[in-house]
């Protein structure tokens, strides 16, 4: 019998969620991504000195390029990140496209705070 492997992915490893880290080159160094998969998104709630951020699951590619989050689904508030972190499992082979919505959008767009990933079929094991 063949079991599903899922596999738990801290966005960012040990920098978590935050300003200026590439974190396409992040989705690069840990791909694959398989269905089921579960990314923990960790940051630290707003303060007098530290930034608010947030996690969008942007609509398609083309919000994705623009940091356009007029159509994009919040996934994360500015408080979710703390602690512990919030988890979003990867549940369609689809792409996933996910964007900081700080700022207006500035995060994702000079903050490198924006990644894509398209999960493959479940891993068995």
């Amino acid at each position: 019998m063949s079991t599903v492997n899922a596999t738990r992915f801290i966005v960012g490893d040990d920098k978590h969620w935050t300003f200026g880290y590439n974190y396409t080159d992040w989705a690069i160094k840990n791909a694959p991504f398989h269905v089921n998969d579960t990314l923990v998104f960790m940051y630290d709630p707003p303060t007098n000195i530290t930034h608010p951020h947030s996690v969008y699951l942007m609509n398609n590619l083309r919000s994705y390029l623009a940091c356009d989050l007029k159509k994009a689904r919040m996934v994360g508030n500015v408080i979710q990140g703390g602690g512990s972190g919030f988890e979003f499992v990867l549940k369609k082979r689809k792409p996933h496209y996910f964007a900081c919505g700080e700022r207006n959008g500035i995060h994702c767009t000079i903050g490198l705070m924006k990644f894509v990933i398209t999960p493959r079929r479940p891993c068995r094991g």
